[in-house]
């Protein structure tokens, strides 16, 4: 179906009659293209006479792509350019490429100088400003000469076609924009093939953020708003013209992400732009969001794992590091400038090996920070209200990217905590997720490492869930202790005793109960007597608590099942349920506790690692039994991000010591002593990061 012709008229000092449309009724390669009226350009493209910008609006640039009028294009005619360039095309095709060499040139945008015997200094020097000035002015009749000759810009034309794609098409005035997207569109539409390199070199500009980037001698500064405004409003013009251009676009998109080495504002530009690209795009709204959590974890477990093999000195420094970066933002509100992206680690320092891993960890967080923070804002009026279908439609895609891409990941740290936040908007919600958690942990056919993270997920968003109702806890508590109880009296019959690699699942959930315990033990408590203060954990020490039903036989059933938990949990959960359990005469385990260190686990393992000589080939230390136990992983500890944990600042409940509880917390008052006692137990109930290790 041919499309709506396009009238562009071209003008000189002396009047020119109007050329034929830009987009000429030829059959399309790529796909049945639509007209402008289908597409509905008019309705979203304001026409802004003379390049004038609406003072009602920030700057932006709005195309009126029927009626483009160029007034001035110095002393030659649109025909002697068509001329030229049909000369030009000629010659090359009889192997003659002086012409063409020199058409190249002249359509990339770049001052054109002559190589002759004249060595005067005012030859080497070029053309004068008035001849740049006219050359300028021409080039916008050259690419409107030339939508003429899109059909004989095929396969041998390339090396042109490859110089008009590099036009700095971006940093000039407002028509000349337009002109150029109007090429871009008839090369589109007569050389099907190149619509993918056409896309390709749009997304290529999504990176750009500092105006040398885009920038054109003689031309005043654009700002980066308009650049951005330029870019979508040329692919969405495309995208409208061409249905196949969608599926074209999805793997450029993929492909363009910046490297997770690339620059800070590289990556927040391109984020930024194909955020934007999501608004109109409806066909690669969720490739997009894949695109970008996908990227986001990666970074996340880098980022993470950098800060894990840092010792305290390097970590403080990252801390630092982060801070002196945020002052230096404070300090500069000029959102354009072209300074370098390592402000804070000086490029003599970048060349230590401490340094550069400094470097590396403060743009990681930095990049992570700013993205989370643009997801969050992107996702929250979608939850104005939780209760909507809307919510729940925009909740189901944060579902099917936490399911397929964040669970899968170990050591994601960050990017999970926007299903954290937005799961708490409502008790739909929250049910939407952990019934999510639990399908997975208790479905046979999963991986057992996922189905160990989705039990992980579930205890920590319940135990961490600021917002998490009682009822709710108890709930789940109740529905992880019935699939406990399934798991146990189905292992019990074959166990010789502890043994991780053949219970794992078994083990993993009692974990989580006990983590949760932890956390929410007041809301597991029924009824108190008269003088216990709710407000005041101390109140409740050596009281006599009356505890919801079946908590704690679920807890006594499986501890002290021929499984023995306490011997393959992470020594750090299982001490602090101890403490927490003897002191609120909920159960007393340590003499099981004392019982279990006279316990080796090697003597339970199965296959090649029962004798312990695979151990000794592996120089593994046979003592040591961390191996053989439960890593204290849960996923939804606080979230440290400097600027974007705003967003959930008041989503989770920190980690409260009770003073008191034990003979050596007794002694430690001070808040210095805390930390220290908090470090002693693990990561687990410690509520730092690397990033506030100075604070």
């Amino acid at each position: 179906m041919s499309p709506a012709a396009t009238t562009t008229q071209i003008a000189r000092v002396a009047t020119v009659g109007p050329l034929k449309p830009i987009l000429k009724s030829s059959p399309s390669v790529a796909g049945v293209r639509r007209s402008r009226d289908d597409a509905g350009l008019d309705d979203d493209i304001d026409t802004l006479e003379d390049g004038g910008q609406s003072p009602r609006k920030r700057p932006r640039v709005e195309f009126d792509l029927k009626n483009i009028e160029v007034h001035e294009i110095g002393s030659r005619s649109v025909e002697e350019i068509r001329k030229e360039i049909k000369n030009a095309l000629d010659l090359h095709a009889q192997g003659d490429d002086e012409d063409y060499d020199m058409l190249k040139q002249t359509l990339n945008g770049k001052p054109i100088t002559f190589d002759d015997d004249d060595d005067d200094d005012d030859d080497a020097e070029g053309l004068d400003s008035a001849a740049l000035i006219k050359q300028r002015q021409e080039l916008k009749g050259y690419y409107i000469a030339l939508t003429a000759f899109t059909p004989r810009l095929g396969r041998t034309c390339d090396g042109l076609v490859k110089s008009l794609l590099q036009c700095s098409w971006l940093g000039r005035d407002d028509q000349f924009a337009k002109i150029y997207v109007q090429f871009l569109a008839a090369l589109a539409s007569a050389q099907g093939p190149r619509l993918g390199q056409i896309l390709s070199t749009i997304v290529d500009m999504f990176c750009l953020s500092r105006p040398s980037e885009w920038a054109v001698d003689g031309y005043p500064p654009v700002p980066r708003e308009v650049v951005q405004d330029r870019l979508h409003v040329a692919l969405r013009y495309i995208l409208s013209l061409f249905p196949v251009a969608e599926s074209v676009l999805e793997p450029i998109l993929a492909n363009k992400y910046p490297y997770h080495d690339e620059p800070k504002r590289a990556h927040l530009s391109y984020v930024d732009n194909i955020l934007r690209l999501r608004q109109y795009a409806p066909g690669l709204k969720h490739e997009i969001m894949d695109l970008i959590i996908s990227r986001l974890v990666k970074i996340d477990v880098e980022m993470q794992m950098d800060l894990d093999d840092m010792d305290d000195k390097l970590a403080a420094m990252v801390g630092m590091a982060l801070r002196s970066a945020q002052e230096q933002d404070e300090q500069d509100e000029d959102e354009d400038s072209d300074d370098s992206d390592d402000e804070s680690v000086s490029s003599a320092e970048s060349e230590d090996d401490e340094y550069t891993r400094v470097k590396t960890a403060k743009e990681n967080i930095e990049k992570m920070d700013a993205i989370l923070d643009s997801l969050f804002e992107l996702y929250t009026p979608s939850f104005a209200d939780p209760g909507s279908q809307a919510a729940m439609d925009v909740f189901a895609d944060l579902l099917t990217e936490f399911s397929n891409l964040i669970l899968p990941t170990i050591k994601s740290r960050h990017t999970q905590f926007l299903i954290f936040h937005f799961s708490q908007k409502s008790e739909k919600l929250m049910d939407a997720f952990c019934g999510t958690c639990i399908n997975i942990a208790f479905e046979s056919h999963r991986p057992l490492i996922l189905r160990q993270s989705a039990c992980a997920y579930l205890a920590s968003f319940v135990a961490r869930g600021a917002h998490v109702p009682g009822h709710i806890v108890i709930k789940i508590f109740e529905v992880l202790g019935y699939h406990l109880d399934e798991m146990r009296a189905a292992y019990e019959v074959s166990c010789r005793g502890p043994d991780v690699r053949r219970y794992a699942p078994f083990y993993a959930l009692m974990q989580a109960l006990m983590y949760v315990f932890c956390f929410r033990w007041q809301d597991l408590i029924k009824s108190v007597p008269e003088d216990v203060d709710r407000d005041d954990p101390l109140s409740y020490l050596d009281q006599e608590l009356e505890w919801e039903p079946e908590v704690k036989d679920i807890m006594r059933r499986n501890i002290y099942s021929k499984l023995n938990p306490l011997k393959v949990c992470s020594p750090v959960i299982v001490e602090q349920y101890a403490k927490l359990a003897h002191h609120f005469k909920f159960m007393y385990v340590y003499p099981l506790i004392e019982s279990n260190k006279r316990l080796h686990l090697s003597q339970f393992s199965v296959g090649a690692y029962s004798n312990g000589s695979a151990l000794r080939d592996m120089s593994f230390d046979v003592n040591d039994e961390s191996w053989q136990q439960l890593s204290p992983y849960f996923p939804f500890d606080p979230y440290q991000l400097p600027n974007s944990k705003r967003w959930v600042e008041k989503d989770y409940l920190p980690w409260r010591s009770i003073p008191g509880l034990s003979p050596d917390d007794a002694e430690d008052d001070s808040d210095e002593d805390d930390a220290e006692d908090e470090e002693e137990e693990g990561e687990v109930f410690h509520e730092d990061t690397a990033t506030e290790a100075e604070e």
